[in-house]
């Protein structure tokens, strides 16, 4: 068996078994060629894999802080109360296991859940006491399970619009032979498209890099692994514009030289898989996959989809290279490129899926297109994730140039405070800069909205952050791996009201240290939001401060602590 199996032998024991047997892991690293402790490595890397039965029905509830909003403990306890599973074990009788885990990308639906992948959408008591009590009684759980609606809520006008528009299958991929592999660069180059998952680097730039680079096999990766809490807008184009999703990647592959496509898609989104392969299928139907793609002779592309199994850090390019070569999905040391050294040490070119739904745009509709909106710095439209404490949560695609205000507006946004863009790497915003606006000029989003109005404790969702990038880090590097640690206890100790002014100057301190030497963009960006809200809420982090002075006994001295370390310095 190829290492590049490794994922999907590991997820089809696991299906048919329940969990990974030691006789299976035994005889899997085997057949692998690899060591068992290598093998169980792998394995324990990722949330989503069991070495022990986690019951017939696997229960994953979301605990991201909108789902915590929205009631995920009423929740989480009318689970407990119907299964008779405790947080964390499976019941007496094996029937049920009851786990938590991060965003599952349903923030506009929450409270949310995946019952062996299934997904349960706005849940209530009554309705988690039915699901159950249906479970029990043998009800096929397919037939329970929630169609989960798109929630569009907003486009500019037709003239303006672009991934949120009627689509027509083929008409990106029949362009192609017309416009030649230069052709497609040079229109990506012209609309200016850049990485829309948050990196922002010029798309045109990276698809030039690539076809530059000599090599007998290169691969086209869409990176679905959409893990950043409150972001969905990737769930929406797989599910609305399949077809779209693939043409990009056609066109990417044509532009550089590929001959094969990787979609890798978060576990998350398991039930989403079988509507991708149908697609695909269609498409090889078509003759727009395969040999001669389109009748474009020498030019045969394919693409097949790979499943993760839940782990937010291979959203990182690197990391997800090598959880698709079969290996625990730890970031590489940035000694190559992906379009130098990428999958299997080939070029590689990787985008997410807005990205590549771009790219299939500009082929169809021309760069001019994109130049009608947006501003000088960021032509085009960006779409967002809404959710929180809003009336209309779902996907807007909005113009880049666009104001805060008027987003939330068009959301009917319920006594906003505060703001976070981007998820939680990304940044917050308090009321007084609500008229800035969405731009590569002025703040960037790479797709989550969430909106928390002023009864929100602005301490909790800090600390849900926190504890999400602690338990998500892979610990490679110590400064993540430490550091949110570190962060998370300091947090622990301003809510208890034992924090002194001194603290606030380490935490931002502390994350200096993890942007400028952890490993990747987790621990660079894990306390961007926490620093910022020290400065942008002073008020309400003013009152957790101890005034009887308890906190001092507990000073801790950060050039004290280092002073051991300073021989090393050079």
């Amino acid at each position: 068996m190829n290492r590049t199996q490794t994922l999907d032998a590991l997820w089809s024991f696991q299906r048919s078994h329940g969990y990974l047997t030691d006789l299976f892991v035994k005889e899997c690293a085997k057949d692998l060629g690899i060591s068992t402790v290598e093998l169980e490595g792998v394995i324990s890397f990722y949330h989503f894999f069991r070495r022990q039965s986690a019951g017939e029905f696997t229960i994953y509830i979301n605990n991201s802080i909108v789902s915590e909003c929205k009631g995920y403990r009423r929740i989480k306890s009318a689970f407990e109360r119907e299964t008779g599973a405790t947080l964390g074990q499976v019941d007496p009788s094996g029937k049920f296991g009851l786990f938590e885990t991060p965003c599952i990308g349903l923030s506009d639906q929450e409270p949310a859940a995946l019952i062996n992948f299934f997904p349960f959408t706005n849940l209530t008591t009554l309705k988690v006491k039915h699901i159950v009590a249906e479970l029990k009684k043998g009800t096929p759980l397919h037939t329970l399970s929630d169609d989960v609606p798109d929630h569009l809520r907003y486009t500019p006008p037709i003239d303006k619009s672009i991934c949120i528009r009627e689509y027509h299958q083929g008409r990106a991929v029949l362009k192609l032979a017309n416009l030649g592999d230069e052709g497609v660069i040079e229109q990506v180059k012209l609309a200016s498209i850049k990485g829309m998952g948050g990196a922002y680097f010029p798309t045109g730039l990276k698809m030039e890099a690539c076809r530059s680079i000599k090599a007998e096999m290169k691969y086209v990766v869409c990176n679905a692994d959409e893990g950043e809490p409150g972001t969905f807008k990737d769930r929406v184009l797989m599910n609305k514009y399949p077809g779209l999703l693939l043409e990009g990647m056609i066109a990417s592959g044509y532009a550089v030289g590929a001959r094969e496509g990787i979609i890798y898609l978060r576990a998350e989104y398991y039930w989403m898989m079988e509507h991708l392969r149908a697609t695909i299928q269609d498409f090889y139907k078509r003759g727009f996959l395969g040999k001669s793609v389109a009748g474009i002779i020498g030019f045969d592309f394919d693409i097949r989809v790979q499943l993760g199994a839940g782990s937010y850090v291979c959203g990182e390019e690197t990391a997800l290279l090598n959880s698709m070569e079969g290996k625990r999905g730890e970031p590489r040391t940035k000694q190559f490129y992906p379009t130098e050294r990428g999958f299997l040490n080939q070029p590689t070119l990787i985008n997410n899926v807005e990205t590549l739904c771009a790219v299939g745009r500009v082929v169809e509709l021309g760069a001019q297109h994109f130049l009608k909106t947006g501003t000088k710095n960021s032509p085009g439209t960006k779409l967002l994730s809404i959710s929180g404490d809003c009336h209309l949560p779902g996907i807007y695609e909005i113009e880049w140039g666009t104001k805060i205000s008027d987003i939330l507006n068009k959301c009917q946004a319920d006594d906003p405070y505060y703001i976070q863009i981007s998820g939680p790497s990304g940044v917050c915003l308090s009321k007084s800069e609500f008229d800035r606006s969405i731009s590569m000029e002025d703040v960037k989003c790479g797709g989550s909205f969430m909106i928390f109005n002023s009864k929100r404790d602005i301490l909790s969702i800090l600390q849900n952050f926190t504890a999400f990038f602690k338990h998500e880090s892979c610990g490679v590097c110590t400064p993540c791996r430490a550091g949110n640690y570190i962060i998370e206890r300091k947090l622990i100790r301003i809510a208890n009201g034992l924090a002194y002014p001194a603290d606030y100057e380490e935490i931002k301190r502390w994350g200096e240290i993890m942007r400028m030497t952890s490993r990747c963009g987790l621990g660079q960006a894990a306390t961007n939001t926490l620093s910022m809200a020290i400065d942008k809420f002073p008020e309400f982090f003013a009152q957790k401060v101890d005034q009887n002075g308890a906190g001092l006994n507990m000073k801790f001295n950060m050039e004290q602590a280092l002073q051991p370390y300073e021989r090393f310095k050079d």
